[in-house]
């Protein structure tokens, strides 16, 4: 289904640990000319995603990923966009009114309501950071801003034009061996392989991301190769997933890192984009 153009460039909604937004020239110049449906498993922030709508340069898209509320923001701006953007205007941004709305089941929540949460605790807790517990709670704390803008009515009104038509579903990234057709163009964004024993922030979902998980990818991507399926995927230069990736083109990039809790291991962090056409 194809979507007109949003009247503003629409722009991520959310703040997103790895988010692509700053390492759109590299991805974008690395993309086939021509490509059928597009298809990203780990959306995240969706940058890419966005910035493909925004110009015209994607017709059908599905979007899929594991995180419950995730998909839940994006369900909701598609479905229910002023709804959400009505949730919004209603937080606030207080110390104890963040735990509150922290502490809400969602499953007590419309489908708008639950969508503007995540959106409120994205934009008011420490650092953008969205991280479940083993419970598969929010838990990030409060955050410290001037004044964070919670509600972009015109972003969320891009956004959701952006997502009319799309699918998007809450799966694993294997779902996408059901989906990807020959001509297909599939972007993998997963949590990173640690490049080290403490650098491994992979908790945006409770069951997190290990090594058998970073195989088990690797294996859906020589599938997709075989099955003349585009396929592009961000990972960290590592000994283990340049060894998985061995048959295919690697490219070094730099992606800037801020979200950590030292603000002296912030910075330029080498990592691969791996390509298979």
């Amino acid at each position: 289904m194809e979507t007109s153009l949003p009247a503003v460039r629409p722009r991520p909604v959310l703040k997103w640990v790895g988010g692509k937004r700053r390492l759109l020239p590299e991805l974008l110049s690395r993309l086939p000319g021509r490509f059928g449906a597009y298809h990203e498993p780990f959306v995240g922030g969706g940058a890419l995603f966005f910035e493909l709508r925004g110009c015209g340069a994607i017709g059908h898209a599905i979007l899929s990923d594991i995180n419950v509320s995730l998909i839940d923001v994006y369900i909701g701006l598609r479905d229910w966009p002023q709804d959400v953007i009505e949730a919004l205007r209603v937080h606030r941004y207080d110390r104890d009114y963040f735990y509150y709305i922290r502490s809400l089941a969602p499953e007590t929540l419309t489908p708008a309501e639950r969508a503007a949460r995540i959106i409120y605790l994205n934009k008011t807790c420490y650092n953008g950071l969205y991280r479940e517990n083993r419970s598969g709670q929010f838990n990030a704390p409060f955050g410290r801003y001037d004044n964070p803008v919670i509600c972009d009515e015109a972003n969320l009104a891009a956004a959701s034009q952006a997502l009319r038509g799309t699918e998007i579903t809450c799966t694993r990234f294997t779902s996408v061996l059901a989906m990807a057709r020959p001509g297909d163009l599939v972007y993998f964004d997963p949590p990173y392989h640690p490049v080290s024993a403490t650098a491994h922030f992979t908790q945006y979902d409770r069951q997190g991301f290990g090594e058998s998980d970073q195989r088990e990818l690797c294996s859906v991507f020589s599938q997709l190769t075989e099955r003349g399926v585009y396929a592009l995927l961000s990972n960290s230069d590592t000994e283990l997933i340049r060894r998985l990736y061995a048959d295919y083109r690697k490219d070094i990039v730099y992606a800037p890192r801020v979200v950590n809790s030292k603000v002296t291991d912030r910075g330029r962090v080498a990592e691969l984009l791996i390509v298979n056409f």
